[in-house]
């Protein structure tokens, strides 16, 4: 059952400049999307992606740095960070991050599916997808640390900390690449739940 505090509630309200900013994003992200449908991967440059998206090909470098950056960014980091910061103090924080977590995934599978499906065929097919998402995810880690460490009243630079906040990041990343590789047919929210159940029981032997 979804919570009634819900990420779609913890979605900060922005201004008429920054959603500008994210409507060429989606823009970006949609064309990008579409070409490859088209032309596959490789075959799409970033050329492409400026003219069907509308905008220049400056513009599509100041939004996303490399085009595997325009298939693994989404909206959702500031949406996790808060829901993280709203939850009850005194719960434990890998209980706190598996709500966050199946509830931003839940959100995201309700409205864009399809996007979500496309991008990780990709991450499970294209060698530089998967690397580059190691890479992005270090920004998430940022934002789950700094959001644990004034939760938990240790410092953002905390080893055990950030170790705990990548662990669980790393796990999320292997469950969605797992979830790809199955052809989707699995509930990821499940997925999710397991692996999570992992991390707290251990391995058993």
């Amino acid at each position: 059952m979804a919570s009634p505090h819900t990420p779609a509630d913890e979605t900060p309200q922005l201004g008429l400049r920054e959603r500008k900013k994210l409507k060429t994003r989606i823009a970006i992200r949609r064309a990008t999307y579409a070409l490859i449908a088209e032309q596959g991967y490789d075959a799409t440059t970033i050329e492409q992606i400026a003219e069907a998206a509308e905008v220049s090909s400056s513009t599509v470098f100041r939004y996303f740095p490399t085009k595997e950056d325009i298939v693994l960014t989404d909206e959702y980091d500031p949406v996790m960070e808060a829901v993280l910061r709203g939850r009850p103090a005194g719960e434990p924080p890998l209980e706190s991050l598996r709500f966050v977590i199946t509830e931003v995934l839940r959100t995201y599978l309700d409205r864009e599916r399809d996007e979500m499906i496309r991008r990780t065929r990709l991450m499970v097919d294209i060698p530089a997808v998967r690397a580059r998402m190691t890479e992005t995810m270090s920004a998430t880690a940022i934002l789950l640390t700094r959001a644990l460490a004034d939760r938990t009243g240790r410092a953002p630079d905390d080893l055990e900390l950030r170790i705990f906040t990548a662990a669980v990041l790393g796990a999320l990343r292997e469950v969605t690449i797992y979830w790809g590789e199955r052809g989707f047919r699995d509930d990821l929210i499940e997925l999710v739940e397991r692996a999570l159940d992992t991390m707290k029981g251990g391995l058993a032997l």
